[in-house]
């Protein structure tokens, strides 16, 4: 299991749900909300799969806040 920060200072939690959704057939994700931070714990089929998929989520929630902050 991978555990994933988003600061809330940074991302917004509507791309953070997002990018969970659009890949969520490739692992069980758990969401929790802290005062500073969405928490997203990321499961898969392996240790390299589960890092794989840990930062393409990360990227895709930046890319997603990106675009809708423009």
């Amino acid at each position: 299991m991978r555990e994933l920060r988003f600061d809330k200072a940074i991302y917004l939690g509507e791309a953070v749900d997002e990018a969970v959704k659009a890949l969520g057939g490739h692992g069980e994700f758990k969401l929790v909300e802290e005062d500073d931070a969405w928490v997203v714990q990321v499961t898969a089929k392996n240790a390299a799969f589960e890092r794989r998929v840990a930062g393409e989520l990360g990227n895709f929630a930046l890319g997603l806040t990106i675009r809708s902050r423009r």
